[in-house]
């Protein structure tokens, strides 16, 4: 079996490359992920890119090609198009598709079920209570990060509608505003934090635990369409059981990602790698990342959003299919560290 590759396509190109591959690839054919990052992330969603050169996909079975495009839009026209069996998306993302009835999509499996995010805040602010009144930078009134933000708060005791929101953009353009001082606060990975060269302004009013624990909501997961359900059936199962078998490996032996993000990321420090392992220590999706749970609640959250206004419920069991992660752990176990299985 030959080894998988990489290839990025430009957003503005997405389109016109995935139309012209064919629409229903053979069994035969590299099984195609599309992820929408150009480059490995210092997140657990590293564990696609690692689980291809670090030879897990090859050991499951299934012959990889990652399609990396830059933004979600080119990885959903992508799919569309037959430019990819499988797909890294957001979640709002694919409820949206789902609820429109614009794509039937199937939810597999979740790499990194949650950003690591932390709130982080000027050193004058000493505590989450002095948030009232305060200016927090969020991407968009809407998105995730604003609409878990303002639940994470609700569960802190501050009142959401008592901050001023502002719409600033992506998280390293966030994290830029709150360093020069233009907001009080914001939220982005702890990738970022500890990336920063310079937070003698700043400190982590939140970390990425306590986060998640009060908003446990599931960001991005792998979905695949109805045709690639049909056709490649094992290669969707040799894809879910090599990213579990790789995030149970990082989990237990976090030198293993120091190791392979160092030599995929020279631009980061082994010392900051180091630091974030042992942040994500139980942030791996040992077992899938599809907590049920976990999914309901993000379901609930998310349509209480303006983008998801009129749209019909779409319930977890609707396009969820936990088939394949449940065959994985027939053979493999269940991890009882972290991310338990509803």
């Amino acid at each position: 079996m030959k080894a998988g590759r990489r290839e990025f396509i430009t957003s503005g190109s997405a389109a016109l490359a995935a139309a012209a591959l064919p629409r229903r690839a053979r069994a035969a054919d590299p099984f195609r992920i599309i992820i929408t990052e150009t480059q490995i992330p210092l997140v657990p969603n590293s564990v696609t890119w690692l689980a291809l050169s670090l030879g897990y996909f090859k050991r499951a079975g299934v012959d990889v090609d990652l399609i990396e495009v830059g933004q979600t839009p080119s990885a959903v026209a992508a799919l569309r198009s037959g430019g990819g069996e499988m797909a890294n998306i957001a979640t709002d993302t694919a409820l949206q598709l789902i609820g429109r009835k614009q794509m039937a999509l199937h939810g597999v499996v979740s790499p990194d079920r949650a950003l690591p995010f932390v709130i982080a805040a000027k050193k004058s602010i000493g505590r989450i209570g002095d948030l009232t009144g305060k200016t927090f930078g969020v991407a968009r009134v809407g998105s995730v990060d604003y609409e878990m933000t303002r639940v994470v708060l609700g569960k802190l005791g501050v009142n959401p509608d008592s901050v001023q929101y502002l719409a600033i953009g992506q998280p390293d353009v966030r994290a830029q505003s709150l360093l020069a001082g233009q907001i009080d606060a914001t939220t982005f990975s702890i990738g970022i934090y500890t990336t920063l060269p310079d937070k003698s302004s700043i400190k982590v009013l939140v970390d990425q635990a306590d986060y998640f624990k009060d908003a446990p909501f599931v960001t991005k997961l792998n979905v695949v369409t109805d045709d690639t359900v049909k056709n490649r059936p094992k290669d969707i199962q040799a894809v879910v059981r090599a990213l579990i078998t790789a995030s149970r490996d990082f989990a237990a032996h976090p030198q293993i990602w120091v190791n392979a993000m160092a030599a995929a990321r020279p631009d980061v420090s082994r010392a900051q790698l180091t630091t974030l392992a042992a942040a994500y220590a139980d942030s791996w999706s040992v077992n899938g990342g599809l907590n049920l749970a976990a999914l309901k609640f993000t379901t609930d959250t998310l349509y209480r959003g303006p983008d998801f206004k009129d749209l019909p419920p779409i319930a977890p069991s609707d396009w969820i299919d936990l088939s394949y992660i449940k065959n994985t752990l027939r053979t493999v176990g269940v991890d009882r560290s972290a991310d338990l299985p509803a």
